[in-house]
C-alpha cells in the first residue's frame, strides 16, 4: 500500500489533470529546491516537479521559460500544467522524454557514438534558439551581476581565498561589453540535456534562467568541471570550433570567443565559490550531508584551473 505521502501526490496530480488515473508513481533524483517523480496519467508517462517550501525561486516563472522556449523551438519537454499547492510552493507536471542525462555515460558508452559526434552542433543550436526566445515574454525573469553577487557570497563566508579574489580582479577588469541581452539558461551542461543515441533530446532543469549576455551559456558550457574528466572543450566531448559554428548558424548571432573564455573563467569562479558553499553548509552543520562535504574538496581544482586557464594573462 502507498504511503499517505505518495497517496496525497497522486491525488494533487490527478486533481491537476482533469481526474486523470495516477499510477506508477517513482521518485527520481532532484536537487535540494525539489522533488522529481515520473508517473502515469491515463496510462501516458509524465514528469512532475514539486518546489520545496522555502525555495526562493518561482518554479511558475521556470514553467513560464520553458513554455516560451517550446514555442521558440527549442528541444524542452512540453508542460501540461503548472500550479501553486496551498503552501504556496509551485508544481509543474511535464510530458516524459526518454533518453540519458549521466555524463559518463553520454561520454563513453558505445550506444552514444553517434550523439557524440553531433553533440557541440546540437548544443550550439538548442543554444540558438534559447538566445532568441522573446524576454519580453515572461514576466519575473532578473539580471544580476554576477560578480558583485558571488563577491558578496565569498566575504560573507568570511575565509581567506587569495586565488578566487585575484581572478576577481581580473574579471573585473577584463569584462566584455555586452552586444545583447537574452535569455539564458544558466545551466546549460550535461547532467541537464536529455540524449539518446540520435542526439540531444531535450533541456531540462531551467530552475536558474534569467536576463543576461548570451557568451555566459556557451562559456559554462565549456567549463572544466562540466567535461568531467573529458578532454575536449564542449562538455569533454567536442570542439568549440563546431558549437559556435553551429550557434552562428541557427542564428544566435556572432560569438566573440574572447568573451566565451571571460565567461568560461566566470563559471569557474564562481563554480569554485559554490563549492565552498557547499562545503560550507555540512561544516556548519546547518546539512549535514557526505556529498556536500565531498563537494568542499573541488576547491582546490578550481583554484588550481584558474591559475592555470590565466596563466600569461595577468
Amino acid at each position: 500500500m502507498a504511503s499517505p505521502e505518495v497517496q496525497a501526490l497522486a491525488s494533487l496530480l490527478s486533481s491537476a489533470l482533469d481526474g486523470a488515473t495516477v499510477t506508477d508513481l517513482t521518485r527520481l533524483s532532484g536537487g535540494a529546491s525539489r522533488e522529481t517523480w515520473r508517473f502515469a496519467a491515463d496510462g501516458i508517462p509524465r514528469v512532475t516537479q514539486l518546489q520545496r517550501t522555502g525555495d526562493i525561486r518561482d518554479m511558475l516563472v521556470e514553467a513560464a521559460v520553458v513554455r516560451a522556449a517550446h514555442r521558440g523551438g527549442v528541444p524542452v519537454p512540453e508542460v501540461h500544467v503548472a500550479q501553486r499547492r496551498p503552501d504556496g510552493s509551485a508544481f509543474m507536471i511535464v510530458e516524459a522524454i526518454e533518453g540519458e542525462t549521466i555524463a559518463r555515460k553520454i561520454q563513453r558508452d558505445d550506444q552514444f557514438a553517434g550523439a557524440r559526434a553531433r553533440f557541440s552542433v546540437d548544443c550550439g543550436t538548442a543554444l540558438a534558439r534559447v538566445h532568441q526566445v522573446d524576454p519580453s515574454t515572461v514576466d519575473g525573469l532578473t539580471d544580476t551581476d554576477q560578480i558583485e553577487f558571488y563577491t558578496e557570497v565569498l566575504d560573507s563566508l568570511g575565509q581567506p581565498h587569495p586565488t578566487f579574489e585575484l581572478v576577481r580582479n581580473w574579471l573585473i577588469a577584463n569584462r566584455p561589453d555586452r552586444s545583447r541581452t537574452t535569455i539564458v539558461h544558466g545551466d546549460f551542461r550535461l547532467g541537464n540535456l536529455i540524449v539518446d543515441d540520435g542526439g540531444m533530446r531535450a533541456v531540462i532543469d531551467w530552475e536558474l534562467a534569467h536576463l543576461g549576455d548570451p557568451h555566459e551559456d556557451l562559456g559554462w558550457l565549456c567549463v572544466k568541471a562540466w567535461r568531467f574528466g573529458g578532454g575536449p572543450p564542449v562538455a569533454g566531448i567536442g570542439a568549440q570550433s563546431d558549437l559556435f559554428a553551429a550557434y552562428e548558424a541557427a542564428g544566435g548571432g556572432a560569438v566573440d570567443s574572447d568573451a566565451v573564455f571571460w565567461w568560461e573563467v566566470l563559471g569557474t569562479w564562481k563554480w569554485g565559490i559554490m563549492c565552498i558553499l557547499q562545503a560550507n553548509a555540512h561544516l556548519s552543520g546547518e546539512v549535514r550531508s557526505h556529498e556536500l562535504a565531498a563537494i568542499g574538496r573541488r576547491v582546490c581544482e578550481n583554484e588550481f584551473d584558474l591559475l592555470t586557464m590565466l596563466e600569461g594573462r595577468w
